[in-house]
């Protein structure tokens, strides 16, 4: 697939407080491509997806957009380039409507120009989305709406745009099999002779069914751009990583899951979890798996106090408790890692030794005056046990890449010394390499006797490490499942039961 390139960028440079993030970098975008920009974090991938779409400028090498030189310094004149850019970081206004969101600047006027045809903008806008099969109404505030639905917001509002290049960063990150098919549809309709597609993701077995070109970066530079037919999957991730990366399935250890720490009883809040109920025992990690909407998320958000429940028991090591509030959850010995670590796990203004020692602020200050020496000693030792990248301390955890920042949000509750850790799609957005190091970690969290609830829309990563595997439906749980008996067949099978078929109370599915 040759002849004058959609987009190309030829030796370009960008560099950022102690770091280089891209070093003489070439890319091209062919028409008719589905291009793979794939690496770990920090790699530099989403540098060069800002400097296309206009919010970093390089510091080097040149710009073209069809064969000609162009400069291209704000959004808008990226659009102008025929530039439309699905970003991992959202970049919706919250207090506006989702229809409002996706024509933002271009919505319908009623006749004379000045007031917007609100009844066009809301048609329009569930035109749209009905071309992502999603059922979400127009008309719906955005902060009402899911990380999820969020996600496909930020999809419907790209597509809006009369694009010929379209970008997308991590745009499955949290969506689920049926969306994520909907998708690469879209995708594959819209990669013609004359628009192409830059796709940038973690998940290698999307790269192996959606891109039909890939490029791999790895500290900023290129170490390899070839059709995908050349490059199989395992010889992507060596690139990536410079080294071998095996996936393993974490097996049951006799004598190392140990008694129950925490228990659910007929847990409902809202409209998204009914009668839940399960069991967390010492030592184990349990996975809840489902589709997008099935209420896991909002299970454990009841659970923490994030969100108020209606009914409802939660029973520690025995003895009842109240949780009313997140703080009342880490008081009791409970950490939650958000799905959204950007909103509710960092302040991103802050500096990675702040965000850290944040939940253990008492035990680094006295009458108000923190112990800067102390603070600093325990943020280097888990920057040295996480391998956490970043030039100092005091860097603004903002500045960071996705793995590093969740590495930090690691940090702050290992540091607070919590039993029982809620990890809630730890890996989104995370590269291969980074994904495996938090994988072992949480094998060695568990076998120091902590517990762990794993939600993860990532099938395969349920299933390497769960000891069992909660499955939820439409706000109920279907079934329970042991590590042997766990398969993507019995998971997507609980996962699409219906009311009607839902099990007794009590009644579970292997151990």
């Amino acid at each position: 697939m040759t002849g004058v390139p959609l987009l190309e960028a030829r030796s370009v440079s960008k560099s950022f407080p102690g770091v280089q993030a891209l070093n003489n970098v070439d890319f091209s975008l062919q028409p008719g491509q589905i291009h793979a920009l794939v690496g770990e974090n920090g790699a530099g991938k989403s540098t060069l997806m800002k400097i296309f779409a206009g919010l970093d400028k390089p510091d080097g090498g040149e710009l073209l957009a069809r064969g000609q030189a162009v400069a291209i310094s704000t959004p808008a004149e990226a659009r102008e380039q025929g530039i439309s850019v699905i970003h991992q970081e959202f970049f919706l206004m919250n207090h506006l409507t989702v229809a409002q969101n996706i024509f933002i600047g271009r919505e319908p006027k009623l006749p004379g120009g000045f007031l917007i045809d609100d009844g066009a903008l809301n048609r329009q806008a569930r035109e749209l989305l009905e071309r992502l099969s999603v059922e979400i109404d127009p008309t719906t505030p955005v902060s009402k709406l899911s990380v999820a639905r969020q996600q496909l917001v930020e999809i419907a509002k790209a597509l809006a745009f009369d694009a010929q290049i379209l970008i997308m960063d991590e745009p499955t990150a949290a969506l689920g099999g049926n969306e994520v098919e909907t998708l690469f549809r879209i995708i594959r309709d819209f990669a013609s002779r004359q628009t192409g597609v830059v796709y940038i993701s973690h998940r290698m077995e999307e790269i192996k069914e959606i891109a039909t070109h890939i490029t791999v970066l790895r500290d900023g530079q290129v170490v390899a751009s070839e059709p995908a037919a050349r490059l199989p999957i395992p010889k992507v991730i060596q690139l990536m990583v410079g080294r071998e990366v095996r996936s393993v399935k974490r097996l049951p250890v006799p004598g190392l899951v140990g008694a129950s720490v925490l228990d659910v009883e007929h847990l409902s809040a809202g409209a998204l979890v009914k009668d839940v109920s399960f069991s967390l025992k010492r030592g184990e990690i349990l996975g809840f798996a489902g589709l997008m909407g099935a209420g896991r998320t909002e299970t454990v958000r009841a659970l923490v106090g994030a969100d108020p429940k209606t009914e409802g028991v939660i029973r520690l090591k025995g003895e009842q408790v109240r949780i009313s509030s997140p703080a009342d959850a880490v008081r009791l010995g409970i950490g939650y890692l958000s799905e959204d670590r950007k909103r509710f796990g960092l302040i991103l203004r802050q500096s990675v030794k702040d965000n850290i020692v944040l939940p253990s602020l008492a035990r680094f200050s006295f009458r108000g005056i923190i112990w800067d020496s102390k603070a600093n000693a325990v943020s280097a030792r888990y920057l040295e046990v996480l391998d956490i990248k970043t030039p100092s301390l005091k860097q603004p955890v903002r500045f960071l890449s996705g793995g590093n920042q969740q590495k930090v949000v690691l940090a702050k509750w290992l540091e607070r010394n919590c039993d029982i850790l809620i990890f809630d799609e730890p890996t989104r957005g995370i590269d291969v390499g980074a994904k495996q190091e938090i994988y072992e970690l949480m094998r060695d969290l568990v076998a120091a006797g902590k517990s762990i609830i794993l939600i993860s829309s990532e099938l395969d990563e349920v299933l390497q490490l769960a000891d069992r595997t909660v499955v939820m439906c439409d706000g109920r749980v279907t079934g329970t499942l042991g590590s042997l008996q766990a398969t993507p067949e019995k998971i997507m099978e609980l996962a699409t039961q219906f009311h009607d078929l839902i099990p007794s109370k009590g009644e579970a599915h292997g151990r």
